[in-house]
Protein backbone atom coordinates (compact mmCIF):
# COMPACT_ATOMS: atom_id res chain seq x y z
CA UNK A 1 0.00 0.00 0.00
CA UNK A 2 2.72 2.51 1.14
CA UNK A 3 4.73 1.32 -2.08
CA UNK A 4 1.53 2.08 -4.73
CA UNK A 5 0.69 5.22 -3.00
CA UNK A 6 4.92 5.96 -3.28
CA UNK A 7 4.66 5.48 -6.91
CA UNK A 8 1.66 7.73 -7.38
CA UNK A 9 3.45 10.41 -5.59
CA UNK A 10 6.65 10.15 -7.21
CA UNK A 11 4.29 10.47 -11.23
CA UNK A 12 2.25 13.16 -9.91
CA UNK A 13 5.69 15.08 -8.66
CA UNK A 14 7.27 14.15 -11.71
CA UNK A 15 4.11 15.40 -14.35
CA UNK A 16 4.19 18.74 -11.78
CA UNK A 17 7.62 19.39 -12.56
CA UNK A 18 7.22 18.16 -16.47
CA UNK A 19 4.78 20.54 -16.71
CA UNK A 20 6.06 23.56 -14.40
CA UNK A 21 9.48 23.33 -16.62
CA UNK A 22 7.44 24.25 -19.55
CA UNK A 23 5.94 26.75 -18.13
CA UNK A 24 8.83 28.34 -17.15
CA UNK A 25 10.84 27.68 -20.21
CA UNK A 26 7.89 29.56 -22.34
CA UNK A 27 7.96 32.49 -20.01
CA UNK A 28 11.90 32.31 -20.09
CA UNK A 29 11.68 32.63 -24.26
CA UNK A 30 8.87 35.18 -23.89
CA UNK A 31 10.65 37.22 -21.45
CA UNK A 32 13.31 40.45 -23.64
CA UNK A 33 16.57 39.79 -22.11
CA UNK A 34 19.77 39.33 -23.91
CA UNK A 35 20.78 35.82 -25.53
CA UNK A 36 23.66 35.17 -23.14
CA UNK A 37 20.68 34.99 -20.47
CA UNK A 38 18.27 33.19 -22.11
CA UNK A 39 20.61 30.58 -22.92
CA UNK A 40 22.04 30.38 -18.95
CA UNK A 41 18.17 29.89 -17.86
CA UNK A 42 17.55 27.40 -19.98
CA UNK A 43 20.54 25.33 -19.59
CA UNK A 44 20.02 25.49 -15.48
CA UNK A 45 16.57 24.42 -15.92
CA UNK A 46 16.92 21.57 -18.46
CA UNK A 47 19.96 19.94 -16.72
CA UNK A 48 19.55 20.94 -13.01
CA UNK A 49 16.05 21.46 -12.75
CA UNK A 50 15.96 20.62 -9.68
CA UNK A 51 17.93 23.67 -8.51
CA UNK A 52 16.71 25.71 -11.03
CA UNK A 53 13.28 25.75 -11.25
CA UNK A 54 13.66 27.12 -7.55
CA UNK A 55 16.14 29.62 -8.60
CA UNK A 56 14.18 31.12 -11.46
CA UNK A 57 11.31 31.74 -9.48
CA UNK A 58 13.24 33.64 -7.02
CA UNK A 59 15.75 34.95 -9.28
CA UNK A 60 14.47 34.98 -12.49
CA UNK A 61 12.00 38.06 -12.98
CA UNK A 62 13.17 40.81 -15.16
CA UNK A 63 10.25 43.18 -16.70
CA UNK A 64 7.10 41.78 -14.88
CA UNK A 65 3.55 43.31 -15.79
CA UNK A 66 2.19 42.17 -13.02
CA UNK A 67 5.05 43.85 -11.19
CA UNK A 68 5.11 47.51 -13.15
CA UNK A 69 0.99 47.54 -12.76
CA UNK A 70 1.10 46.94 -8.80
CA UNK A 71 4.55 49.76 -8.77
CA UNK A 72 3.31 52.04 -11.23
CA UNK A 73 5.26 53.23 -14.03
CA UNK A 74 7.41 56.39 -13.42
CA UNK A 75 5.58 59.22 -15.31
CA UNK A 76 7.84 61.84 -15.63
CA UNK A 77 6.29 65.64 -16.60
CA UNK A 78 7.81 66.26 -20.15
CA UNK A 79 8.36 70.58 -19.38
CA UNK A 80 10.46 73.10 -19.84
CA UNK A 81 12.62 70.77 -22.26
CA UNK A 82 14.85 72.37 -24.93
CA UNK A 83 13.69 72.26 -28.56
CA UNK A 84 14.09 69.74 -30.38
CA UNK A 85 16.31 71.24 -32.70
CA UNK A 86 18.56 72.02 -30.04
CA UNK A 87 18.66 69.05 -28.77
CA UNK A 88 21.84 66.41 -28.88
CA UNK A 89 21.18 63.12 -30.49
CA UNK A 90 20.89 61.21 -27.59
CA UNK A 91 18.47 63.63 -26.29
CA UNK A 92 16.28 63.28 -28.94
CA UNK A 93 16.81 59.62 -28.79
CA UNK A 94 16.09 59.42 -25.11
CA UNK A 95 12.14 61.16 -25.39
CA UNK A 96 11.85 58.20 -27.91
CA UNK A 97 11.40 56.23 -24.90
CA UNK A 98 9.13 58.88 -23.34
CA UNK A 99 11.95 60.64 -21.09
CA UNK A 100 11.76 64.08 -20.93
CA UNK A 101 13.79 66.02 -22.76
CA UNK A 102 17.00 67.94 -21.61
CA UNK A 103 16.07 71.61 -19.18
CA UNK A 104 18.52 73.94 -18.58
CA UNK A 105 18.78 76.80 -15.55
CA UNK A 106 20.37 74.13 -13.27
CA UNK A 107 22.85 74.96 -10.27
CA UNK A 108 25.30 72.03 -8.98
CA UNK A 109 28.51 70.44 -7.71
CA UNK A 110 30.60 67.37 -7.80
CA UNK A 111 31.27 65.44 -4.53
CA UNK A 112 34.29 63.67 -5.77
CA UNK A 113 35.91 62.31 -2.31
CA UNK A 114 34.80 61.11 0.85
CA UNK A 115 34.91 64.04 2.58
CA UNK A 116 33.05 65.98 0.22
CA UNK A 117 30.21 63.15 -0.36
CA UNK A 118 30.02 63.21 3.79
CA UNK A 119 30.00 67.14 4.48
CA UNK A 120 27.46 67.38 1.44
CA UNK A 121 25.44 65.36 2.57
CA UNK A 122 24.92 67.06 6.37
CA UNK A 123 24.54 70.28 4.12
CA UNK A 124 22.03 69.00 2.37
CA UNK A 125 19.83 67.70 5.37
CA UNK A 126 20.39 70.54 7.34
CA UNK A 127 19.25 72.53 5.00
CA UNK A 128 15.76 70.94 5.52
CA UNK A 129 12.90 73.49 6.22
CA UNK A 130 9.57 71.36 5.04
CA UNK A 131 10.85 67.74 3.60
CA UNK A 132 13.75 65.15 3.56
CA UNK A 133 12.96 62.12 1.18
CA UNK A 134 16.31 60.02 1.22
CA UNK A 135 16.42 56.90 -0.45
CA UNK A 136 19.58 54.60 -0.68
CA UNK A 137 20.74 51.13 -1.32
CA UNK A 138 22.59 50.26 1.55
CA UNK A 139 22.51 52.39 4.98
CA UNK A 140 24.94 51.10 7.29
CA UNK A 141 24.63 51.21 11.36
CA UNK A 142 28.37 52.45 11.54
CA UNK A 143 29.43 56.22 12.59
CA UNK A 144 28.23 57.71 9.27
CA UNK A 145 24.43 56.01 9.61
CA UNK A 146 24.29 57.53 13.19
CA UNK A 147 25.44 60.42 12.51
CA UNK A 148 23.00 61.08 8.97
CA UNK A 149 20.44 59.00 11.73
CA UNK A 150 21.03 62.12 14.28
CA UNK A 151 20.36 64.95 11.66
CA UNK A 152 17.37 63.22 10.44
CA UNK A 153 15.74 62.58 14.21
CA UNK A 154 16.75 66.63 14.64
CA UNK A 155 14.82 67.43 11.59
CA UNK A 156 12.03 64.77 12.34
CA UNK A 157 11.68 66.73 15.65
CA UNK A 158 11.22 69.92 14.21
CA UNK A 159 8.39 69.36 11.92
CA UNK A 160 10.49 68.02 8.78
CA UNK A 161 8.64 65.44 6.98
CA UNK A 162 11.31 62.88 7.01
CA UNK A 163 10.86 59.67 5.17
CA UNK A 164 13.71 56.83 4.43
CA UNK A 165 13.51 54.61 1.81
CA UNK A 166 16.25 51.47 1.92
CA UNK A 167 16.40 48.40 -0.09
CA UNK A 168 15.32 45.16 1.24
CA UNK A 169 19.00 43.42 0.49
CA UNK A 170 21.59 46.72 0.33
CA UNK A 171 20.57 46.92 4.16
CA UNK A 172 19.42 43.72 5.18
CA UNK A 173 22.37 43.98 7.95
CA UNK A 174 20.88 46.72 9.54
CA UNK A 175 18.27 45.99 11.65
CA UNK A 176 14.84 47.84 12.08
CA UNK A 177 15.56 48.91 15.97
CA UNK A 178 18.17 51.44 14.31
CA UNK A 179 15.79 54.24 13.00
CA UNK A 180 13.51 53.42 16.22
CA UNK A 181 14.88 57.34 17.18
CA UNK A 182 13.87 58.63 13.58
CA UNK A 183 10.08 56.68 13.93
CA UNK A 184 9.85 58.03 17.49
CA UNK A 185 10.41 61.44 16.60
CA UNK A 186 7.80 61.22 13.64
CA UNK A 187 9.93 60.19 10.47
CA UNK A 188 8.97 57.23 8.07
CA UNK A 189 11.18 54.30 6.61
CA UNK A 190 10.31 51.70 4.59
CA UNK A 191 12.38 48.67 2.98
CA UNK A 192 11.68 47.91 -0.84
CA UNK A 193 11.00 44.31 -1.41
CA UNK A 194 12.00 42.83 1.54
CA UNK A 195 14.17 39.40 1.21
CA UNK A 196 11.50 36.96 3.05
CA UNK A 197 8.53 38.75 1.05
CA UNK A 198 6.88 36.80 -1.24
CA UNK A 199 10.40 35.02 -2.25
CA UNK A 200 8.79 32.78 -5.11
CA UNK A 201 7.76 35.80 -6.96
CA UNK A 202 10.35 36.20 -8.97
CA UNK A 203 11.13 39.74 -7.84
CA UNK A 204 14.09 38.96 -5.46
CA UNK A 205 16.30 39.97 -8.00
CA UNK A 206 14.94 43.33 -8.60
CA UNK A 207 16.80 45.33 -6.37
CA UNK A 208 16.58 49.09 -5.71
CA UNK A 209 20.08 50.66 -6.55
CA UNK A 210 18.72 54.12 -6.50
CA UNK A 211 20.72 56.82 -4.33
CA UNK A 212 18.67 59.89 -4.33
CA UNK A 213 18.02 62.45 -1.11
CA UNK A 214 15.55 65.32 -1.96
CA UNK A 215 15.27 68.41 0.54
CA UNK A 216 12.09 70.51 0.29
CA UNK A 217 11.71 69.54 -3.44
CA UNK A 218 14.34 71.99 -4.21
CA UNK A 219 17.62 70.37 -4.34
CA UNK A 220 18.81 66.83 -4.87
CA UNK A 221 21.97 65.12 -4.06
CA UNK A 222 22.20 61.51 -6.30
CA UNK A 223 25.19 59.58 -7.36
CA UNK A 224 26.47 56.33 -6.38
CA UNK A 225 27.36 56.51 -2.98
CA UNK A 226 25.67 54.90 -0.13
CA UNK A 227 25.29 55.63 3.67
CA UNK A 228 28.17 54.61 5.35
CA UNK A 229 31.75 54.69 5.77
CA UNK A 230 33.23 52.81 2.49
CA UNK A 231 31.54 55.86 0.68
CA UNK A 232 31.90 58.71 3.43
CA UNK A 233 34.79 59.99 5.69
CA UNK A 234 34.98 60.79 9.18
CA UNK A 235 37.50 63.14 10.83
CA UNK A 236 40.75 61.15 11.06
CA UNK A 237 38.74 58.33 9.02
CA UNK A 238 39.15 58.22 5.47
CA UNK A 239 36.28 56.73 3.46
CA UNK A 240 37.29 53.01 2.84
CA UNK A 241 36.01 53.30 -1.02
CA UNK A 242 36.19 56.20 -4.11
CA UNK A 243 32.86 57.21 -4.86
CA UNK A 244 31.22 60.54 -6.55
CA UNK A 245 28.10 62.05 -5.88
CA UNK A 246 26.57 65.20 -7.15
CA UNK A 247 24.20 67.84 -5.40
CA UNK A 248 21.96 70.05 -8.00
CA UNK A 249 19.24 72.56 -8.02
CA UNK A 250 16.82 73.49 -10.94
CA UNK A 251 14.02 71.86 -12.97
CA UNK A 252 14.73 68.85 -13.44
CA UNK A 253 14.66 68.25 -9.83
CA UNK A 254 10.72 67.39 -10.09
CA UNK A 255 11.84 64.15 -11.92
CA UNK A 256 14.01 62.82 -9.25
CA UNK A 257 11.03 63.96 -7.12
CA UNK A 258 8.51 61.53 -8.94
CA UNK A 259 11.07 58.60 -9.02
CA UNK A 260 11.06 59.05 -5.08
CA UNK A 261 7.82 58.94 -4.89
CA UNK A 262 6.78 56.07 -7.40
CA UNK A 263 9.58 54.26 -4.82
CA UNK A 264 8.26 55.17 -1.54
CA UNK A 265 4.62 54.69 -2.65
CA UNK A 266 5.51 50.95 -3.79
CA UNK A 267 7.05 50.29 -0.84
CA UNK A 268 5.30 51.97 2.19
CA UNK A 269 2.02 51.25 0.59
CA UNK A 270 1.52 55.33 1.16
CA UNK A 271 1.79 57.67 -1.54
CA UNK A 272 2.91 61.18 -0.92
CA UNK A 273 0.55 63.74 -1.20
CA UNK A 274 -0.65 66.78 -3.71
CA UNK A 275 1.37 69.17 -1.36
CA UNK A 276 4.51 66.56 -0.56
CA UNK A 277 4.94 66.98 -4.39
CA UNK A 278 4.63 70.49 -4.77
CA UNK A 279 7.30 72.05 -6.11
CA UNK A 280 8.90 75.34 -5.04
CA UNK A 281 11.36 77.21 -6.78
CA UNK A 282 11.97 79.80 -3.68
CA UNK A 283 11.71 77.55 -0.50
CA UNK A 284 13.21 79.45 1.92
CA UNK A 285 15.97 77.64 2.67
CA UNK A 286 17.55 77.09 6.37
CA UNK A 287 19.53 79.84 7.92
CA UNK A 288 22.61 78.32 8.11
CA UNK A 289 22.74 77.36 3.99
CA UNK A 290 25.34 78.46 2.99
CA UNK A 291 25.94 75.80 -0.22
CA UNK A 292 28.01 76.81 -3.13
CA UNK A 293 26.63 75.43 -6.24
CA UNK A 294 28.43 76.43 -10.04
CA UNK A 295 26.35 76.96 -13.14
CA UNK A 296 25.54 72.90 -14.20
CA UNK A 297 23.53 74.28 -17.17
CA UNK A 298 21.31 71.46 -19.59
CA UNK A 299 20.62 68.20 -17.77
CA UNK A 300 18.28 65.27 -18.30
CA UNK A 301 17.51 62.51 -15.40
CA UNK A 302 17.15 58.80 -16.93
CA UNK A 303 15.96 56.17 -14.66
CA UNK A 304 15.97 52.86 -15.79
CA UNK A 305 14.59 49.75 -14.51
CA UNK A 306 11.55 47.00 -14.11
CA UNK A 307 9.01 50.45 -13.68
CA UNK A 308 10.10 51.92 -17.43
CA UNK A 309 9.41 50.92 -20.51
CA UNK A 310 12.47 49.18 -22.56
CA UNK A 311 15.84 49.31 -21.23
CA UNK A 312 16.60 52.79 -22.33
CA UNK A 313 19.96 53.42 -19.65
CA UNK A 314 21.14 50.29 -21.58
CA UNK A 315 20.45 51.18 -25.36
CA UNK A 316 21.13 55.07 -24.78
CA UNK A 317 24.43 53.78 -24.34
CA UNK A 318 24.90 51.13 -26.95
CA UNK A 319 23.72 54.52 -28.91
CA UNK A 320 26.36 56.68 -27.94
CA UNK A 321 29.45 53.76 -28.45
CA UNK A 322 28.32 53.32 -31.85
CA UNK A 323 27.99 57.55 -31.97
CA UNK A 324 31.28 58.26 -30.60
CA UNK A 325 33.53 60.00 -32.71
CA UNK A 326 36.90 61.24 -30.29
CA UNK A 327 36.44 58.97 -26.54
CA UNK A 328 34.32 56.91 -24.85
CA UNK A 329 35.56 56.72 -21.02
CA UNK A 330 33.89 54.96 -18.37
CA UNK A 331 34.17 54.85 -14.72
CA UNK A 332 32.86 51.40 -13.11
CA UNK A 333 33.69 49.44 -10.37
CA UNK A 334 32.11 46.09 -12.18
CA UNK A 335 32.54 45.41 -15.54
CA UNK A 336 29.90 42.73 -16.69
CA UNK A 337 28.76 43.81 -19.78
CA UNK A 338 26.17 42.20 -22.20
CA UNK A 339 27.53 40.72 -25.92
CA UNK A 340 26.23 44.03 -27.68
CA UNK A 341 27.76 46.08 -25.75
CA UNK A 342 31.30 44.77 -25.51
CA UNK A 343 30.71 43.92 -28.98
CA UNK A 344 30.46 47.89 -29.63
CA UNK A 345 33.21 49.11 -27.39
CA UNK A 346 35.60 46.67 -29.36
CA UNK A 347 34.31 48.22 -32.87
CA UNK A 348 34.99 51.65 -31.37
CA UNK A 349 38.25 50.97 -30.42
CA UNK A 350 38.95 49.48 -34.38
CA UNK A 351 37.37 52.39 -35.69
CA UNK A 352 40.04 54.73 -33.75
CA UNK A 353 37.82 55.84 -30.43
CA UNK A 354 39.77 56.73 -27.53
CA UNK A 355 37.93 53.89 -25.50
CA UNK A 356 39.09 53.45 -22.18
CA UNK A 357 37.46 51.60 -18.67
CA UNK A 358 38.43 52.52 -15.15
CA UNK A 359 38.36 50.34 -12.49
CA UNK A 360 39.40 48.98 -8.99
CA UNK A 361 42.44 46.69 -9.20
CA UNK A 362 40.43 44.05 -7.04
CA UNK A 363 36.29 45.41 -5.82
CA UNK A 364 34.82 43.54 -3.27
CA UNK A 365 32.86 41.36 -5.38
CA UNK A 366 34.63 37.88 -6.64
CA UNK A 367 32.44 36.89 -9.30
CA UNK A 368 32.59 40.29 -11.51
CA UNK A 369 36.29 40.66 -10.92
CA UNK A 370 36.59 36.86 -12.62
CA UNK A 371 33.84 37.63 -15.29
CA UNK A 372 35.76 41.05 -16.41
CA UNK A 373 39.15 39.44 -17.99
CA UNK A 374 37.07 38.16 -21.06
CA UNK A 375 35.58 41.50 -22.11
CA UNK A 376 38.59 43.52 -20.96
CA UNK A 377 41.30 41.88 -23.18
CA UNK A 378 38.86 41.81 -26.00
CA UNK A 379 38.47 45.27 -25.86
CA UNK A 380 42.36 45.55 -25.33
CA UNK A 381 43.47 43.76 -27.79
CA UNK A 382 40.81 46.03 -29.99
CA UNK A 383 43.32 48.92 -29.13
CA UNK A 384 41.57 49.89 -25.90
CA UNK A 385 43.05 51.14 -22.74
CA UNK A 386 42.29 49.45 -19.44
CA UNK A 387 43.36 50.87 -16.73
CA UNK A 388 42.86 49.31 -12.90
CA UNK A 389 42.55 52.28 -9.97
CA UNK A 390 44.73 50.82 -7.23
CA UNK A 391 44.45 53.30 -4.17
CA UNK A 392 41.24 51.60 -3.18
CA UNK A 393 38.00 50.01 -4.10
CA UNK A 394 36.61 52.50 -6.66
CA UNK A 395 32.91 52.88 -6.63
CA UNK A 396 32.28 55.70 -8.74
CA UNK A 397 29.64 55.02 -11.55
CA UNK A 398 30.76 58.01 -15.13
CA UNK A 399 30.60 57.92 -18.62
CA UNK A 400 31.82 60.53 -20.64
CA UNK A 401 31.26 60.85 -24.67
CA UNK A 402 33.21 62.80 -27.20
CA UNK A 403 32.66 66.33 -25.65
CA UNK A 404 28.70 65.89 -25.86
CA UNK A 405 27.82 64.56 -22.99
CA UNK A 406 28.52 62.72 -19.27
CA UNK A 407 26.58 60.55 -17.55
CA UNK A 408 26.99 60.28 -13.24
CA UNK A 409 24.48 57.70 -11.65
CA UNK A 410 23.76 54.84 -9.46
CA UNK A 411 24.39 52.35 -12.68
CA UNK A 412 27.49 50.21 -12.89
CA UNK A 413 28.38 48.55 -16.21
CA UNK A 414 26.97 45.46 -15.67
CA UNK A 415 24.12 43.21 -16.74
CA UNK A 416 22.37 43.71 -13.46
CA UNK A 417 22.39 47.74 -13.21
CA UNK A 418 21.28 47.96 -16.95
CA UNK A 419 18.75 45.21 -17.45
CA UNK A 420 17.52 44.65 -14.11
CA UNK A 421 18.12 47.21 -10.86
CA UNK A 422 15.99 49.78 -10.24
CA UNK A 423 19.03 52.68 -11.51
CA UNK A 424 19.08 56.71 -11.99
CA UNK A 425 21.62 58.35 -14.18
CA UNK A 426 21.72 62.18 -15.19
CA UNK A 427 22.90 62.98 -18.27
CA UNK A 428 24.60 66.21 -18.45
CA UNK A 429 24.98 68.39 -21.61
CA UNK A 430 26.98 71.51 -20.96
CA UNK A 431 30.64 72.65 -21.64
CA UNK A 432 31.77 73.53 -17.93
CA UNK A 433 30.11 70.20 -15.93
CA UNK A 434 31.48 67.87 -19.05
CA UNK A 435 35.03 69.84 -18.32
CA UNK A 436 35.05 68.57 -14.70
CA UNK A 437 33.93 65.05 -14.99
CA UNK A 438 36.80 65.03 -17.67
CA UNK A 439 39.10 66.48 -14.68
CA UNK A 440 37.43 63.62 -12.01
CA UNK A 441 38.27 60.55 -14.48
CA UNK A 442 42.00 61.92 -15.94
CA UNK A 443 42.37 62.19 -11.67
CA UNK A 444 41.50 58.84 -11.28
CA UNK A 445 44.33 57.54 -14.28
CA UNK A 446 47.02 59.41 -12.58
CA UNK A 447 46.42 56.46 -10.23
CA UNK A 448 46.09 53.77 -12.07
CA UNK A 449 48.06 51.29 -13.56
CA UNK A 450 47.24 50.28 -17.24
CA UNK A 451 46.45 47.06 -19.02
CA UNK A 452 45.49 43.52 -18.32
CA UNK A 453 47.70 40.55 -18.56
CA UNK A 454 47.45 37.59 -20.92
CA UNK A 455 45.30 34.73 -18.95
CA UNK A 456 46.46 31.67 -18.87
CA UNK A 457 44.26 28.57 -19.70
CA UNK A 458 43.06 27.31 -16.74
CA UNK A 459 41.91 30.85 -15.76
CA UNK A 460 40.57 31.35 -19.36
CA UNK A 461 38.55 28.53 -18.47
CA UNK A 462 37.03 29.79 -15.31
CA UNK A 463 36.24 33.39 -16.56
CA UNK A 464 34.39 31.29 -19.83
CA UNK A 465 32.02 29.74 -16.87
CA UNK A 466 31.54 32.72 -14.63
CA UNK A 467 31.20 34.71 -17.58
CA UNK A 468 28.86 31.89 -19.20
CA UNK A 469 26.40 31.91 -15.85
CA UNK A 470 27.11 36.14 -15.20
CA UNK A 471 23.43 36.34 -16.58
CA UNK A 472 22.00 34.33 -13.27
CA UNK A 473 24.27 36.87 -11.01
Amino acid sequence: MVTALWVILSYVFFIASFMLGVILIAHILLQKRPPSGTIAWLLIILFLPYLGVPLYLIFGGRKMQRHINRKGRIDLISDQQIPDNEATVIDRFLRTYNIPGAKSGHRGRLCRTGDEIFESMKEVLKSARRSIYLSTFIYQSDAVGKAILEILVEKAKAGVDVRLLMDGVGSLHTRSRFFEPLIEAGGHIAFFLPVLHRPFRGRTNLRNHRKITIVDNHRVMAGGANIGVESMSLPQRPAQWKDLAFVMEGPAVRHWLSVFARDWEFAAKEPLSVEQLKISDNPGLAEQDDMELAEAGVVQVVPSGPDVDGDMLHDALLTMIYSAQKRFWVVTPYFVPDDALCQALTLAARRGVDVRVVMPSRSNHIPPDIARGIPLRQIQAAGGKILFYTPKMLHAKVVLVDDEVAIVGSANMDIRSLLLNYETAMFVYSASAISEVEAYIEELMTHSRSGIAEASLLRTLGESIVRLVSPLL
